[in-house]
């Protein structure tokens, strides 16, 4: 190649990944990108943690706990009744209700069914979930802030509803550091339609670049443009990652940048990646009845593909993998799209967690399922085509392995399903939890920006003991 041709090449580069790759896409690949796995904070884990990993599949839109994990029969006399004013007290509405005028109860929609030796209640819609019933450390009372999705999923993933701050990946990612040199800490994966799910509730915040998610795809290029431009060769992008890391080197010399540190891993990542993750993505390779037990299809994507995607991921080290699974958020239609939407989740999460514990994995793997809030009791009569509406004060999330008390149903609620009555679990003591179960002092994980020391728990949360094996 002639020097010209060397250096339109490498202008080209620049100018594409300026506009392609450095706006879009390595901005996800802050991730740490050194010659072997990046070690976290000096002194974390601060305990010998029980999880190494986390995969957390949300539920994304607000499952309704009357129709998934909290059986209320007692609702059926009250059907199609005011709701008692002393049940709601204060609470909010929200504006898709408050003009309703009648705030009446709707009873459960389908019929619930024990399992497992401690007889956890769940939707008889769920037909693979019974089998690991005792395995699932069921937690009926969840309790939240926010009233609304964006800033409810915002609180939950980063402890507060204002966004801005890290997420629970990305403070893990910055507590723990990487596993794998080859891919990043923290990695996220979409499913399902329905409410928008912004990059934002997988970022770094004031942390350091490196640090943010990165969203795989389960179909199509793994990650946007991963691939070299065209006309771009792998010995040609080897140059001209090392001449740009060499500049970015001498510019660091200069000003002491983190971010500049972290820019020259985003280039060296990226290209490692190359060759980790189409392999790693590539469900073909799993054996047809492992693919079966999940319902997965190479090349389509689905919560099915990604519940299998997540495996494969903890397996080649990833720290924190979230599932967004969208199309939960049922103001109307209840009755039949809680089926389809139990139906799409039911057998993949079923065959993930029995996957995990075939090949040990488990017992050092903490898998958490649930949504931002959970549902009204009372109805909402949008279009007369009956639904329910936003309900922060009480829902149902479970966890499995990495150090969590399997078969067992933890905290409970009132007769309407409306106000948690024993062992409420707000979202700060459900993150505390998390990060103490990976062997991190929630109080302890912080970081100082604008004079201020921030942790995901911010000033709140409290260790659910009673949870822990």
């Amino acid at each position: 190649m002639s020097e010209y041709q060397d250096s339109h090449t490498r202008r080209t580069f620049l100018s594409r990944t300026s506009c392609g790759l450095g706006a879009a896409t390595l901005a996800q690949l802050f991730s740490s990108g050194n010659t072997a796995p990046a070690a976290g904070l000096s002194g974390f884990p601060n305990f010998t943690p029980r999880a190494k990993r986390v995969i957390y599949l949300h539920m994304s839109g607000g499952p309704s706990q009357l129709e998934t994990f909290d059986p209320k029969p007692g609702l059926v006399q009250w059907d199609g009744k005011p709701l008692p004013a002393e049940v709601r007290g204060d609470q909010r509405l929200t504006t898709m209700t408050s003009g309703q005028g009648a705030i009446n109860v709707m009873a459960s929609q389908h019929k619930f069914a024990r399992h497992g030796q401690a007889g956890m209640d769940m939707n008889i819609l769920f037909k693979h979930m019974p089998e690991i019933a005792d395995d699932i450390c069921l937690i009926r009372s969840t309790t939240t802030d926010p009233i609304n999705h964006d800033p409810a999923v915002t609180f939950l993933q980063t402890g507060s509803p204002l966004s801005g701050r890290p997420s629970m990946g990305s403070w893990l990612s910055y507590g723990l550091g990487s596993a794998n040199e080859n891919l990043p800490a923290f990695v996220v994966l979409l499913s399902g339609g329905g409410q928008p799910v912004p990059s934002r509730y997988w970022h770094n915040g004031f942390l350091p670049s490196r640090h943010q998610g990165v969203k795989f795809q389960s179909s199509g290029d793994p990650v946007l443009f991963l691939s070299n431009p065209k006309g771009m060769s792998k010995e040609n992008r080897r140059k001209t990652i090392d001449r740009i890391s060499a500049l970015n080197q001498l510019k660091h010399q200069q000003s002491g940048d983190p971010e500049i540190e972290a820019r020259i891993d985003a280039f060296q990542l990226a290209y490692r990646m190359q060759g980790s993750v189409p392999g790693l993505m590539d469900i073909s390779r799993e054996p047809k009845n492992v693919l079966e037990s999940y319902g997965a299809q190479p090349g389509k994507a689905s919560f099915a593909a990604n519940c299998l995607l997540a495996r494969r991921l903890a397996e080649a080290g990833v720290r924190f993998i979230q599932l967004y699974d969208r199309g939960w958020d049922h103001h109307d239609g209840i009755t039949n799209a809680i089926k389809g939407k139990i139906n799409g989740v039911d057998r993949p999460t079923t065959a993930l967690l029995q996957d995990l514990k075939e090949r040990g994995m488990l017992e050092d793997t903490l898998v958490i399922w649930g949504g931002e809030f959970g549902r009204t009791t009372y109805a909402q009569t949008r279009n007369r085509n009956f639904g329910r509406d936003h309900h922060p004060a009480c829902f149902s999330m479970w966890m499995a392995g990495g150090g969590v008390k399997p078969g067992i149903t933890y905290g409970s609620t009132c007769e309407f399903g409306y106000n948690v009555t024993e062992n409420p679990v707000h979202v700060h003591d459900l993150q505390a939890t998390i990060l103490h179960l990976l062997g991190i002092d929630h109080e302890a994980l912080t970081f100082r920006f604008k004079g201020r020391d921030f942790r995901l728990t911010d000033v709140h949360g409290k260790i659910v003991k009673e949870i822990l094996a």
